[in-house]
Formats: structure tokens, sequence, C-alpha cells
């Protein structure tokens, strides 16, 4: 098997998914081509040495729907000759894209392949696509349907997070962004986004709220306890699916879960050999892949198990991965995941995330694919995990090597 090596990530920053939002003005189409054309423009490439281009992209239609990334790659004046498919395992996508990306150039498919996503929350809002999960009984009984928000209290009440806990996780997150963001931790793959008429509108992550503390926080009311409590509710759903938990404990609120908002990133993976011949510096080899599906009702812990599969096939554990990443979709996630493999807070999501700065869907797992690739060079450090976890129960993971 062809081994895959990152020879570069780049990323927007992420702006708020609201109509007030720097990048609402933007369309999903050319959010995507500029990041596009920036990562092959930075490497002095003239788009014909890319033979397949995949993106996430969670909510496909309107304006991101018809395979979204042929069109952004059109846009980006890339060749007819370079592909493009979109992909969409929910929040996992960005990086399920990415790790396609790697399959291909490691199954000898592609020698240079771009992987990444898009998401313009703001425009064609969270759910636009519908779906049978959670609306056809036949589905939604069977499988115990609720809501994400209610399985991340769920996770909160199962395993004995307070209140205080996820707010104090969510304070960290901020704490942690802040610093990043003024120690410059991003500057080498965040891409300025420009208006039409070649304005910077947007060069840095806009969500973030740096002066969180835990009297602001606890000054937010639960954003579930309501779905969870009307009768029937959602709550009855989850303690039919968990007996052992009595009462669901809502713990969970719009500053300790993931700010919706608007992005778009990519990542540039190939074979040595193409390196070498476009004059392209490998940043890091590709370890080991894994997705997994996990019990779709509580639905969030699939990265646990993922990061355990992507760690066995590596024959690898935990201890030989130096910095940990894992998308905070809800702040209960990443204390789960930390108890579970018994990891330290100091060596997880070091540079604050998507609490602080925000989850574009599709994009988000592309984001932090290239922001622990980052945290890599900055620290000297050599392995890292980048998991996530996904609607419906699942869960996807990447373990990558840095090269020096």
């Amino acid at each position: 098997m062809t081994e895959a090596y990152i020879y570069d990530a780049v990323r927007s920053p992420r702006g708020k998914g609201r109509s007030d939002g720097a990048l609402h003005e933007i369309t999903p189409i050319d959010l995507a081509a500029q990041v596009l054309a920036s990562i092959r423009d930075r490497n002095g490439l003239s788009g014909e040495e890319i033979e397949d281009v995949a993106f996430g992209c969670v909510s496909p239609v309107g304006e991101q729907g018809a395979v979204i990334t042929r069109t952004a790659v059109l846009a980006a004046g890339y060749p007819h000759t370079t592909s493009g498919i979109q992909v969409n395992r929910f929040c996992g996508s960005g990086l399920e894209a990415s790790n396609i990306a790697a399959a291909k150039v490691k199954s000898g498919e592609c020698d240079l392949a771009i992987g990444g996503g898009i998401e313009s929350m703001s425009r064609v809002p969270m759910g636009s696509d519908g779906g049978a999960w959670p609306i056809d009984p036949r589905s939604a009984i069977a499988n115990y349907f609720i809501p994400q928000g209610i399985s991340a209290d769920l996770i909160a009440t199962k395993y004995g997070y307070s209140r205080d806990d996820v707010d104090a996780y969510a304070v960290e997150s901020q704490k942690r962004a802040a610093k990043a963001w003024s120690e410059k931790r991003f500057a080498k793959s965040i891409l300025p986004i420009h208006d039409v008429i070649g304005e910077i509108i947007l060069d840095h992550d806009e969500l973030m709220r740096p002066e969180t503390d835990m009297q602001s926080l606890g000054a937010l009311a639960p954003a579930f306890q309501m779905m969870g409590t009307m009768m029937p509710g959602f709550d009855d759903i989850a303690i039919m699916r968990y007996p052992d938990v009595e009462k669901i404990n809502h713990v969970h609120h719009a500053g300790n879960s993931s700010g919706i908002v608007d992005g778009s990133a990519a990542v540039l993976i190939g074979t040595k050999e193409a390196g070498e011949k476009y004059g392209l510096k490998a940043r890091a080899r590709i370890v080991s892949m894994a997705s997994v599906g996990s019990e779709p009702s509580i639905m969030l812990t699939g990265p646990e198990f993922a990061a355990q599969k992507a760690l066995a096939r590596a024959g690898m554990d935990k201890g030989d991965i130096d910095v940990w990443e894992l998308n905070e979709a809800f702040a209960s996630v990443v204390l789960r995941f930390m108890e579970a493999l018994n990891i330290d807070h100091g060596d997880i999501n070091v540079n604050g995330g998507a609490i602080a700065m925000g989850h574009p869907l599709g994009a988000t797992g592309a984001m932090i694919l290239g922001t622990v690739l980052d945290e890599l060079e900055r620290s000297g450090k050599s392995t890292a995990l980048t998991t996530l976890c996904i609607g419906a129960g699942m869960g996807t993971a990447t373990i990558i090597e840095r090269v020096n």
C-alpha cells in the first residue's frame, strides 16, 4: 500500500452563521473556491496535478447542492479534468472527505488529491436537507431518536458531569482559543476571505468570546430542557433507552455547545513521488484511519471507539499519541472521551475548539486536521489523533505523524 502524505492544509476563518455574520454575503461556492484556489496557488500548482477533490457538506441542498465540490473546483479555475465528490457523514464529513482523499492516494487511484469541506450555515440552515432518521416513525421509534442536544445532556447525566463541569470546560476552550489567536498559532493555515471587489471581509474566527467566565455562562438557561420535558418528551425516550438514568440533567446551552458558523477548509494529500515531482515538502504522514458506528440514541460517544480502532489498526496505544483533537460539539462529549481513554486535558484541544470558534458542519473535520498538524509543528511533537462525534451514532478518526 502506497503511503499518503499531507503537504498542506488551509482554512477560512469561521464566520458567524447568521445573516449579520461576516461571511453571509459569500456564497458557498465562492467560499469553497477561495480555499481551493489558495491551496493550489500557495503550493505552486496549476491544478492539473490534482486528480480528485472530496469535500464534506452536511446540508447539500440549494446553494450547496448538485455536488458542490465539482462546481467549486471549476469556480476556483481548476481544469475540467479535476473531478469532485460531495461527502456527507454529518459532523465527521470534513475528516471523512480527507480520509477518502488519503485512501485514493494509498490505493494508487490518485497521486495528488484534496480533502476538505464547506458549510455555509448562515445561507443553508442546519437541517435543510431533511431526512428519514428523525421524522419517519419506522426509523425514529426503532432507534429511540432524540436530538443531539438531548444526547449531550444524556451523556452528562449518565457519566456524572455537572453544569459546573461543562461550563468550566467551555471557559477553558475560550481561553485556549484566545491564546492561540494572540500567539498567531493559526497564521500558517488561515486564508482571509475576500468579497466580490477583492476587499478582505474576514481574517479571524468571528464567534469567539474570550471574556466568557463561569458567571456569564451561569446566567444562560439550558437549551434543551423544554424539548426534553414536553409531554411526551425526548427525555422519556432517552430514559426508555437508558433505564439506569432516572432523570435527564439538562446542562448544555449555547455557551458550552459548538457555535453555528460558516467555513471551508482543504487538505492537500499525495504520494511521496508526487511531492518530489512537484517540489512539495511533506508535513505529515497519514498513519491510520477509521470510522465506526455507535449506539444511535446516545449517539455522541463514537469518538472513543473510532480512536481505539484507529490505534489498533496502526499497532499503537494511547501512549503513542502526543496531541489529541476532538471536535467540541458539546462539552460533555469531550469530557466523556477524556475519561474513557484516560487523556489529560492538557493534551487535547490545546488551541480551543468549536465551543469557542464554531463548527461549520461539513468543514470542521478538515479544519481540525490542519489545526493539529500546525500544533505538531509548533510544539515539535510527533503524533496526533483527530476525531469527531457524528449524528445517528458514528465516529471517525485519523492518526498522523509529523515528517521532520
